[in-house]
């Protein structure tokens, strides 16, 4: 670790403002809490921000449908995901909304900029109609067969198969989303930013150390197919901020989403006085800046953004993170899809720590997707959690507090192997730093092994409780301890409310600076349950909550 301390702001993709959230979206969330809370760990100074996307074409008929003003359902669904959040334990610094007054003023003094320059330019184009609905359709309200995979029900910017990005005239057999009914071709007029002229920035930007390898063959796929004019701009009726001077012109939700990382911040740096707003984003050198989004979003995140942002003179993140979709049984959750597990009914069924260990146990720094199988989820969570880590603790704890009035030995039986232990944590700091949390996982439960393996052979429950043996039984049990405190402390991260238990039950606060220095004639509580295993009724029902 480095002595000095390191300031970073972290980032998640907003959650869009027209529905729950589902286990899913919660994927992404976790992923970044865990690196946040490794961090904080490690003393370092990190603002974790997300907010509501909550503009588009999509939230403007779900309101209608409810019979609520678009602002009262956006206001709704943020309270909403915010408690669902707060359920997993996510330990955002702020939520905020993409409809707020910050992200209004920097989206048109950006805007301005960007017309000052010249990159603004106007063009009529033939758009999609909907004559029955008398509405222009954006891309994600057009669905079709992929124009280059030739995959049915497509939206109308991008295949989620093959990963092509195209124009919705593009796709073959086009239907409108909303009226089910082919959609005209109807001339209107839009605004697109200059893309194609920031080619060789962008180039050299992908390839600066920012981008998964993998992510940077994705993008210069994109660059040597040629970058094409980026429409900013949507036709009324739209729920969203109107482009100034522009009669019934609104901004594109993706041209004020992602200026919404920039007013999360600003807006916590109105409510927290010790922030500097530009420290933030404009001397680069003061913070780094993290996105972690997932891999459908990338186009946006590695070609428009950082033309945004270049453009009006604000900082480029450090890295963008980027994973891969949930799937169960093969299929990407999705709100608009229908298949989906909410997060508040998960809540009702589980614990938050065994979908954020499940995810941890899946998650690489890769961009593969995750299969949920609860018949797996199951298995790891009572194998690791219960069997290897929390007996671990049960065990020895149960002869310290019989015989020893909770008091662990004034010294280590084997200081060796202690040390071994807590020489992991170098491993253990790169593979958290670098986002490989199944390694994290994989590490722990190897030490775990050892630990289990360590007791089993030197049987406590076998020693004669007499003046010999009784010193040897609390120095074994003091051993067990100490390899329980170790690994919590390497899984704190990934498992905050047994972490919280696991503090109450050592007395001691669970900290990386403090791992070197074992307890010895240390006091711990009477064990009391930390984690109850996992049944096949919880699994049930969870099921019939989604099916209702």
């Amino acid at each position: 670790m480095s002595s000095k301390f390191r300031k970073i702001l972290v980032t998640c993709a907003f959650p869009y403002s027209n529905g729950s959230i589902h286990i899913g979206h919660m994927l992404e969330h976790i992923q970044a809490d865990f690196w946040v809370r490794y961090h904080r760990m490690l003393k370092n100074e990190v603002w974790f921000i997300s907010s509501e996307d909550a503009h588009g074409t999509a939230i403007m008929l779900k309101s209608k449908k409810l019979g609520v003003s678009p602002k009262k359902l956006i206001d709704d669904v943020k309270n909403c995901h915010k408690k669902d959040f707060l359920h997993f334990n996510i330990s955002h610094d702020n939520y905020c909304s993409t409809h707020s007054s910050e992200n209004l003023r920097l989206l048109r003094e950006i805007f301005t900029c960007l017309n000052k320059k010249k990159l603004i330019q106007e063009k009529t184009i033939s758009q999609f109609y909907d004559n029955s609905e008398n509405i222009f359709l954006p891309d994600r309200f057009v669905k079709g067969i992929c124009p280059i995979c030739k995959s049915n029900d497509q939206y109308g910017d991008n295949c989620e198969l093959c990963g092509a990005t195209y124009e919705p005239i593009d796709l073959i057999n086009p239907i409108s989303s909303i009226s089910g009914k082919k959609p005209i071709l109807k001339k209107t007029k839009h605004l697109y930013l200059n893309l194609p002229m920031f080619n060789k920035m962008l180039k050299k930007w992908i390839n600066s150390g920012i981008l998964q390898d993998s992510v940077i063959k994705k993008t210069e796929e994109w660059l040597k197919i040629g970058l094409k004019k980026w429409g900013i701009s949507r036709d009324a009726p739209y729920f969203g901020f109107k482009i100034p001077n522009f009669i019934n012109k609104y901004f594109y939700v993706w041209m004020d989403a992602p200026v919404g990382y920039i007013s999360a911040f600003k807006n916590l740096c109105k409510n927290n006085n010790l922030l500097n707003f530009d420290d933030m984003w404009r001397n680069s050198s003061t913070y780094e800046l993290y996105h972690f989004i997932g891999k459908d979003i990338i186009y946006f995140h590695t070609l428009f953004w950082p033309v945004i942002l270049e453009s009006s003179s604000f900082r480029k993140p450090n890295g963008i993170f980027v994973h891969g979709h949930l799937t169960m049984n093969g299929l990407k959750l999705s709100k608009s899809r229908g298949i989906l597990i909410k997060a508040s009914h998960w809540i009702r069924c589980f614990d938050s720590d065994s979908l954020r260990y499940y995810y941890a146990s899946k998650l690489s720094n890769n961009i593969e997707d995750i299969e949920m199988n609860l018949e797996d989820f199951v298995y790891k969570i009572n194998g690791d959690i219960v069997n290897k880590l929390v007996n671990l603790a049960s065990r020895n704890a149960s002869f310290i507090n019989k015989y020893f009035n909770g008091y662990l030995s004034d010294k280590l039986i084997d200081e060796d192997l202690y040390q071994n232990f807590v020489n992991s944590r170098y491993q253990i700091e790169k593979f958290f730093e670098n986002r490989e949390f199944s390694s994290v996982v994989r590490e722990s439960m190897k030490l775990l092994d050892t630990a289990n393996k360590y007791i089993n052979e030197k049987k406590p429950w076998k020693l004669k409780i007499n003046k010999k043996n009784v010193v040897k039984l609390q120095m074994i049990c003091t051993m067990g301890i100490n390899f329980f405190r170790v690994v919590m402390i390497f899984l704190k991260p990934i498992l905050p409310d047994l972490s919280k238990k696991s503090e109450s039950f050592l007395m001691e606060k669970l900290s990386w600076y403090n791992i070197k220095k074992p307890l010895l004639s240390h006091k711990i509580k009477n064990f009391e349950t930390l984690y109850t295993r996992i049944t096949r009724d919880q699994i049930l029902k969870l099921i019939n909550l989604c099916e209702e």
